[in-house]
């Protein structure tokens, strides 16, 4: 709970070593006009790490203890509210200000609470916040349902901007229910992080914080959303690509190439989360066929790790190849099973057969699909089809595996043209698979994205969120996130993120649904 009040003074006594207000180019905002008399100090600092514009801090002493309530009202209306509880009761605190609008003048109130609840006043203050910089993209809101959409904003994994033949340090930011960006990372006069490559994008921690891997640098990061470091983790020996997944017991895994190997794209490695230990690595030359070339003639990357998701029921890894399939694997390295077309499916590194390890297809009545075209890949069932150069797969709570099937290369040929949202079911056991969902073929060209892209669920609502991320042509491209009602498929939500380059036709590789707060 990085932005807990348990006490105002433990609290910020705990963050000293994590904040600093030496050196800040910002000019505080002093302390006037308190509509309340029990506050002795109130100073604001905005963006005080340098490299989160629309955020500023609030160094806060009062005379009795209260608990704080964060408000920023919408400019649009309610669905731009921030409103957050500090947790905890004391008399100094260092509150994070996040959301604010930029360029205008926000006015940050304050609201204060007893021990018991009871409101004891409220006091505002005026932050004007840093113009966007000019190579964020607009955010289109193309349809919105309150009540019916998950609250929260949307964190994107934006892939950045070309700038000649440069990239930008990549930038994720956050857009609410309105379109409007109220949280972004600027790197670009960052010490260590001014080349940040982070491929996939971001995430937040079970902690509340922010992680993700650098390609540039070669270490994951943790960051708070203020936008310091608050812990690294080096990987000796293998370069970050794509992927960073954060396992129930905390440890890492990562997608990554391994140095001095000719092959790229093709090791997971398991990063012990406290010491720091690579402590598993998973060769996927030994577990797959490095040599089949049914959906690529790469003969180094010849996989193309790109998403990963874990399976607690059995401690199980599933990594997405976007040039072979999906592919579960032991802690040992050994396949479980295979999603993909069964053509090609030869012999492992390690000698296993691994046309053993196919998923059988079912129709919708249960019964096995035996049409050999459709087996191979070469036609669909009506009820059934392959995920093709697959993205991002989630392990649902009820064990269907979704992804985010592209479509590139579909049936050999590519026609048409459509990406997917797609729900398997799959029994281990019986080594079958039935598909029992899909979004996204009725919407042709225009959610179309053969690369990246990310797909979520949401329980509570239980929705289907479809993020093409790389649709339209090349540098005009645009990326879309679009949830839909499970039952209905009726679209609840849709926007419209538009770059002004789209650097090889790419806008995000994932979007995230959260609180703009991470809870307490």
């Amino acid at each position: 709970m990085p932005y807990s009040l348990r006490s105002f003074l433990v609290f910020t006594l705990a963050l000293a070593g994590l904040i600093s207000w030496a050196g800040c180019d910002n000019n505080p905002v002093d302390d006037s006009g308190a509509e309340v008399d029990f506050i002795t100090d109130l100073t604001i600092t905005p963006n005080p790490s340098g490299s989160a514009p629309l955020t500023a801090e609030i160094r806060l002493t009062t005379s009795r203890p209260v608990q704080v309530e964060l408000f920023i009202a919408g400019r649009n209306g309610s669905s731009g509210d921030v409103q957050h509880r500090f947790d905890g009761v004391g008399q100094q605190a260092t509150l994070p200000v996040l959301g604010l609008y930029p360029t205008i003048t926000n006015t940050v109130t304050l609201r204060f609470f007893d021990e018991s609840g009871t409101f004891l006043g409220e006091t505002s203050r005026d932050i004007t916040a840093q113009p966007l910089l000019p190579d964020l993209p607009v955010v289109t809101i193309d349809k919105a349902t309150p009540g019916a959409m998950k609250p929260g904003m949307n964190l994107v994994g934006y892939f950045g901007y070309a700038n000649g033949n440069e990239l930008t340090p990549q930038r994720p930011f956050i857009f609410d229910a309105d379109g409007a960006i109220r949280w972004y990372l600027d790197f670009t006069n960052h010490p260590s992080l001014s080349g940040l490559f982070y491929d996939v994008g971001v995430e937040r921690l079970a902690n509340g914080n922010l992680y993700f891997g650098d390609g540039s640098t070669g270490r994951i990061i943790e960051m708070d959303m203020m936008g310091r470091i608050v812990r690294t983790w080096d990987m000796p020996g293998y370069n970050f690509h794509h992927n960073v997944l954060e396992k129930p017991n905390g440890n890492f895994v990562v997608t990554v190439n391994k140095q001095n190997v000719f092959t790229i794209e093709d090791y997971l490695i398991e990063i012990d989360r406290g010491t720091g230990a690579i402590i598993r690595e998973w060769d996927l030359n030994q577990s797959l066929d490095n040599t089949r070339r049914t959906w690529t003639n790469n003969n180094r990357d010849w996989f193309h790790a790109n998403g990963l998701a874990y399976d607690p029921t059995d401690d199980t890894i599933i990594v997405s190849g976007r040039t072979q399939g999906t592919v579960k694997l032991t802690n040992d390295n050994e396949v479980v099973w295979i999603l993909a077309p069964h053509r090609g499916w030869q012999t492992a590194g390690d000698g296993t057969d691994l046309s053993t390890r196919l998923l059988q297809p079912l129709d919708a009545s249960g019964q096995p699909i035996t049409d050999a075209a459709v087996l191979e890949g070469t036609t669909n069932h009506p009820e059934f089809e392959w995920a093709w150069y697959q993205h991002a797969p989630k392990l649902l709570p009820d064990g269907t595996l979704l992804l985010f099937d592209n479509g590139d290369n579909r049936n050999y040929s590519g026609q048409p043209s459509y990406s997917r949202a797609v729900l398997y079911r799959i029994d281990d056991d019986a080594m079958t698979i039935q598909q029992v969902w899909q979004y996204g073929k009725e919407r042709g060209e225009e959610t179309f994205a053969r690369i990246v892209s990310d797909v979520d669920y949401h329980a509570d609502e239980d929705n289907v969120v479809f993020m093409p991320g790389a649709a339209g042509p090349g540098e005009e491209g645009y990326g879309k996130t679009i949830e839909v009602d499970y039952s209905t498929r009726n679209v609840l939500f849709e926007a419209t993120i538009d770059p002004p380059i789209a650097p090889f036709g790419i806008t995000f590789h994932r979007v995230e649904r959260l609180p703009l707060y991470p809870p307490d």
